[in-house]
């Protein structure tokens, strides 16, 4: 990037960016709407002018993304340089990121209580930030940019684990999370300045033809480069062996928290992860050196271990909230066999498969922790005991969760049945049967304390829990994302389909130097 390429940046350019604008703005308006309003005040109304402004980016996301494909031929738009791309890629993530932090935000209106969060305003506008970040993460075509939004993304959200200031678990969860999200940054960071000095680029298109030129000379800084990169986003998605903090973390945060860094956090690391490795790694290869397979092969490996310890890890939890941070660690794995394909075997429909899983990743946990907050305002613990005899004290909420559970579970007629298929075939057309035999082995190991949470729920309860009270803003989440989680399984082919057939792998993944 020079000079000139910066002054080039026009009020047209900065109109493209209007779906981060939005949510900035509105970030600082609620901090100064906090501050005015009485201390003992109700905060709900920053709560819903935080979620009138997430729907109002997602609807400029859909528009942009239509508008790009219906006029200009799907062609991306380039701003500074490359570094910030607007494309398909970026922009169904986007709409992945900003929907599921609107239902995030709406479950907590109705179960988020002052003595759980005592500033509830500052947890509603931080999201804002926060999910700026993932945005921007998902739009870099440039190192520098990549990392402005990874360090908004993890400084928004160490903030966010710790809100609540007088839980000594929060507190607890904050520090292992401030020091873990510190040593994850310090390793993208030297993975990058590798990259940056065997190249002298920071443009990821650059970057990719450094490094095919480059390979046979620093084929060793090129394996240490790209695994500091795996090791430090590996903390960041919560992939074994690099997750032994997500059931502290995941337990000490907020509900909505939780649910923020199981789906958009994670999320917003894989988006990075593909664009960095297809970009850098794709084409790296030296005399006896496929360093590019061998660091595609590394994902592979990283994904099966994240799927075998997860899921054996969780068979002994007793904790609803670490059970299902290792459940997460189970399914970012099945995440990464997308990514670790590459294009082995020809197989180019990475990007369908792993956006179809993460949508249905997204309802099916934001599902769940709706749930789990509902059952934790009652009972007032976070035990799997709290969902004993649900089905007699909320029958509808209990058949929700089924939904969940099954598509937790990949069985089917649900979302997450069709996506773990998706993964599966793909990985087969691959050849990758050893992958396959992983991803079939620990989702049968998974169907044990999956159907723990099943059975706990229509057993009746041997303690006095009372009636399950749902919110209204809780209910519309849940039985929305239950009712898209069967639609995924119904007819899942035209979501599929339709990323399949607007995505391109070069002009929407690769960056490619005018």
């Amino acid at each position: 990037m020079n000079l000139n390429e910066l002054h080039s940046f026009t009020w047209s350019d900065a109109a493209y960016l209007a779906p981060e604008w939005i949510l900035i703005a509105l970030a600082i308006v609620l901090a100064l709407v906090d501050l005015a309003l009485p201390k003992r005040s109700d905060r709900s109304v920053i709560g819903w002018l935080t979620l009138a402004g997430l729907l109002a980016s997602l609807g400029v996301v859909i528009w942009r993304l239509l508008d790009m494909n219906a006029g200009a031929g799907g062609q991306p738009i380039r701003l500074l340089a490359d570094s910030y791309r607007i494309d398909d890629f970026s922009s169904m993530l986007k709409i992945v990121f900003l929907s599921a932090t609107a239902l995030i935000v709406l479950m907590s209106l109705g179960t988020v209580k002052r003595e759980d969060i005592p500033e509830k305003g500052e947890f509603y506008y931080l999201l804002l930030p926060a999910v700026v970040g993932a945005m921007v993460m998902a739009s870099s075509g440039d190192l520098v940019t990549l990392f402005v939004g990874l360090e908004l993304l993890s400084i928004t959200t160490y903030v966010l684990v710790g809100v609540r200031k007088y839980a000594v678990e929060s507190a607890e969860a904050a520090f292992k999370y401030v020091v873990t999200g510190g040593i994850s940054s310090a390793l993208v960071l030297f993975g990058m300045s590798y990259l940056y000095g065997l190249t002298g680029a920071t443009n990821l298109g650059d970057i990719a033809t450094g490094v095919q030129q480059h390979a046979g000379d620093f084929k060793a800084l090129l394996y240490v480069a790209f695994f500091m990169l795996i090791a430090g986003f590996g903390i960041k998605i919560a992939a074994a062996p690099f997750h032994v903090w997500a059931p502290d973390v995941y337990q000490g945060a907020p509900t909505p928290v939780t649910a923020f860094l199981a789906v958009v956090s994670k999320g917003a690391a894989f988006a990075i992860l593909f664009r960095i490795l297809y970009n850098a790694a794709t084409g790296a290869s030296a005399d006896n050196a496929p360093i590019g397979s061998d660091i595609f092969l590394t994902l592979l490996i990283v994904a099966a271990a994240a799927m075998i310890i997860g899921s054996t890890a969780a068979l002994r939890q007793r904790n609803l909230k670490r059970m299902l941070a290792l459940s997460g660690v189970a399914n970012a794995g099945y995440l990464l066999v997308p990514l670790g394909m590459s294009f082995k075997g020809l197989h180019a429909a990475n990007f369908g498969e792993f956006i179809f899983y993460l949508t249905a990743y997204v309802l099916m946990n934001v599902g769940v922790f709706a749930v789990y907050a509902a059952v934790e305002r009652t009972s007032g613990h976070s035990d799997l005991k709290g969902l004993a005899g649900l089905y007699y004290r909320a029958p509808w909420t209990a058949a929700a969760m089924v939904v969940f559970v099954l598509s937790l579970a990949g069985l089917p007629v649900t979302g997450g049945f069709f996506g773990k298929l998706f993964i599966l075939l793909g990985a087969a057309q691959s050849r990758l049967y050893w992958i396959v035999a992983v991803m079939a082995g620990t989702s049968v190991i998974t169907y044990y304390f999956y159907f723990g949470l099943v059975r706990q729920m229509f057993m009746r309860s041997t303690t006095d829990e009372g009636d399950v009270h749902i919110p209204v803003t809780t209910g519309v989440v849940i039985w929305l994302c239950a009712l898209l989680t069967v639609a995924l399984g119904v007819v899942p082919s035209p979501l599929l389909d339709w990323v399949n057939a607007h995505f391109s792998v070069i002009n929407d993944l690769f960056v490619t130097r005018s």
